[in-house]
């Protein structure tokens, strides 16, 4: 079948609705909220202006990088915890080639939500204001 063909035999159907109205698709990508997005928001609901915000972003971004890369861990109480978890040299194996491998020692960032994050997150707990 080519929808381009005019000799195929099945028929164009006009409609006037949009086809992702029409049917639901799954998408692969979760929407995200990204740096720009959060200066944005910051400059409409406080009224900072757009610099100041954006800077306010950084800064905020800036304090828990430094903080995770002191080794501490990160408590944002109602939200979650950013946590240092070193882990152990292990052996692993090439999943192309099935060579094995060593994985060296390192150190990882885990993020834990907070009770009160995963219950809005479900459903199970309405959102308070400051979560608009």
């Amino acid at each position: 079948m080519n929808v381009n063909d005019p000799q195929d035999p099945i028929e164009a159907v006009e409609v006037d609705e949009p086809i992702a109205n029409r049917i639901a698709l799954p998408t692969l990508e979760t929407p995200t909220l990204t740096k720009a997005e959060l200066a944005e928001l910051l400059f409409e609901r406080l009224g900072l202006n757009k610099r100041e915000s954006k800077d306010m972003v950084e800064a905020f971004f800036d304090l828990i990088h430094a903080t995770l890369v002191s080794g501490a861990d990160v408590k944002m109480s109602g939200f979650g915890n950013f946590n240092i978890r070193r882990k152990a040299p292990r052996p692993g194996r090439n999943p192309r080639t099935g060579e094995a491998i060593p994985i060296k020692a390192r150190n990882v960032v885990t993020f834990h939500a907070s009770h009160k994050l995963k219950g809005v997150v479900q459903g199970d707990i309405p959102p308070e204001e400051d979560f608009e």
